[in-house]
């Protein structure tokens, strides 16, 4: 048994779409050093079709993992016998946010966004500022980041679902949806 890990990218994009997001764009890279792997997928949610917020997820492949997983798996002689639930890989969520004029309290947006992620998916928020030029107003750009484990176990049986993940994920894109537009004005 093995962990196939483009059929586990391919599951998690038709998920996604059961919990309320439309799939546009995949990715997969591999460093051809170190041979980590990176599978990308973009996302929106369904409710802001054509709105200002999308989500990229990555798959973040260390082939260390992988490799310590399959000789986990060479060493176990009853083929019935499961490797314990110690190998994960790291799937992150990056909202895109636009530009804001009106910004936020970080404050307040990372406690009300940590308490929709909970523990499941952590959310991790900033800001930047940059300047076009020396005599430009300064833009402001929101990051917003989750962070979710995936249990090859799990995904080499079939049993990694995500779907409280994707759920949390989906009500974040919604929060940010809901005041984005606000966020964009110009203040009064």
């Amino acid at each position: 048994m093995s962990v196939d890990i483009a059929g586990f990218v391919a599951d998690l994009k038709e998920h996604a779409t059961e919990h309320g997001f439309h799939v546009h764009d995949e990715r997969h890279f591999v460093e051809t050093y170190s041979l980590r792997q990176s599978w990308e997928v973009d996302v929106h949610p369904e409710a802001g079709c054509g709105g200002p917020i999308d989500v990229h997820l990555a798959l973040d492949v260390d082939p260390k993992v992988i490799l310590s997983l399959r000789d986990r798996l060479d060493e176990i002689a009853d083929e019935y016998e499961e490797p314990e639930d110690a190998y994960f890989l790291d799937l992150y969520f990056n909202w895109a946010v636009p530009p804001v004029r009106n910004p936020p309290d970080l404050l307040v947006l990372a406690t009300d966004l940590a308490g929709i992620g909970g523990t499941i998916l952590p959310i991790e928020v900033s800001a930047i500022d940059s300047y076009g030029a020396v005599t430009d107003a300064p833009e402001r750009r929101l990051m917003v980041q989750g962070k979710a484990n995936v249990s090859l176990v799990d995904a080499m049986y079939g049993r990694e679902q995500l779907c409280d993940v994707l759920d949390g994920s989906r009500e974040v894109s919604e929060y940010l949806l809901d005041r984005v537009e606000g966020w964009m004005e110009q203040p009064s």
